[in-house]
């Protein structure tokens, strides 16, 4: 009956070790859902200046004159 009472000991201990990694797991996936978020809210201002540029010529910068350029070796 003592392998019964140690392969119980042996089932608790691996089930509290996956438990531990899963929280793990979700504060970072919950983390990297915060930081896309942020991403997402910094990027709406640009883009919709983007799409105001694209839809308004007057919002377009002036191109700039083709020189040399960078030139490679």
């Amino acid at each position: 009956m003592a392998w019964v009472a140690m392969s119980v000991a042996a089932g608790s201990i691996g089930l509290a070790v996956i438990a531990f990694c899963a929280f793990r797991v979700w504060l970072g996936v919950r983390r990297f859902g915060h930081e896309l978020e942020r991403a997402r809210r910094r990027l709406v201002t640009k883009q919709s200046a983007l799409a105001r540029e694209l839809s308004d010529p007057e919002y377009a910068h002036t191109s700039q004159p083709r020189g040399d350029g960078v030139r490679s070796a």
